[in-house]
C-alpha cells in the first residue's frame, strides 16, 4: 500500500494504491493553502478507504519542478511521515508525473507546468517501446518560446490554459495539444511509478532528497 502527495503547484493530489488497484485519489486546486489542506486530504483518504498509517509499505512524493513554496510543503509532510513511520520514501519528477501513460500519437511529445511570470517549466520527451522518456533537461520557456521550437508532430500535455493553447495552436500542424481531461497531473500517476521503484528497491534518502527547481536555462531546438 503506498500514499501519494502531489503538492507541486496550485493543482494538488493524493492516491492510495495498493498495487492492483487505485483505492483512492483526490485532485483540488489549492489558492496557496497547501499547509493547511493537505494533511486533512490525507485524513480524509485513509478514513475512506478504511486504512490506517500502519497499512502504508512506501510514500511517493512529486518532487518538483514547481512552485518554491508548494513543493517544499508536500515533500517536507512525505518526509515527515516516513520518519515517524519509518517508511521509505520515493521522489519522482513532477512531469514524468503528467509523461506518465499518455498515448503514442506522435514520437515526441513535451510536458508543462506552470512556474510563474508566464512561464511554463517543460520537458521533452522520446517515446520507447513502453514508456516515455526524458529527453535533456528541465527548461524553462513562454507559450510563445514553446511554439517557436514545435517543428514536426509533437504532444503537449500539462498545465495549459486558455490563451496558452491559442498560443501553440498556431502550430496546428505539429502542435498536438491533450484534452483537458488528459492535461490532469495525477497523483495515481505519481503512485504507480513510486510503487515500482519500491518493489524494485529504488527508493530514496529520505533526509537527503531534496526538490528539483527551475533553473534558467536555454531553450533547447527541435
Amino acid at each position: 500500500m503506498i500514499l501519494a502527495i502531489d503538492s507541486s503547484t496550485k493543482s494538488v493530489g493524493v492516491c492510495i494504491y495498493n498495487g492492483s488497484y487505485v483505492l483512492y485519489e483526490k485532485i483540488w486546486h489549492s489558492s496557496r493553502r497547501h499547509t493547511v489542506e493537505l494533511p486533512p486530504a490525507i485524513g480524509s483518504a485513509l478514513n475512506e478507504t478504511g486504512l490506517e498509517f500502519s497499512s502504508l509499505k512506501c510514500i511517493g512524493a512529486a518532487i518538483g519542478p514547481g512552485s518554491f513554496t508548494s513543493l517544499r510543503i508536500g515533500l517536507a509532510l512525505a518526509k515527515g511521515l516516513c520518519l515517524s513511520l519509518h517508511l521509505p520514501l520515493v521522489g519522482v519528477p513532477s512531469l514524468d508525473i503528467t509523461a506518465y501513460g499518455k498515448c503514442k500519437i506522435a514520437s515526441r511529445m513535451i510536458c508543462v507546468l506552470k512556474a510563474g511570470r508566464n512561464r511554463f517549466a517543460a520537458q521533452k520527451y522520446l517515446a520507447k517501446t513502453d514508456r516515455w522518456v526524458s529527453d535533456g533537461e528541465v527548461f524553462s520557456a513562454t507559450a510563445d518560446e514553446l511554439e517557436n521550437i514545435i517543428t514536426e508532430p509533437t504532444i503537449i500535455c500539462g498545465e495549459i490554459n486558455e490563451e496558452d493553447r491559442k498560443i501553440l495552436s498556431r502550430r496546428w500542424r505539429n502542435a498536438l495539444i491533450s484534452s483537458s481531461a488528459e492535461n490532469v497531473r495525477r497523483p495515481a500517476n505519481l503512485a504507480e511509478i513510486a510503487w515500482k521503484r519500491y518493489l524494485s528497491g529504488d527508493t530514496d534518502d529520505v533526509v537527503q532528497l531534496e526538490p528539483i527547481y527551475l533553473r534558467t536555462a536555454s531553450i533547447p531546438s527541435e
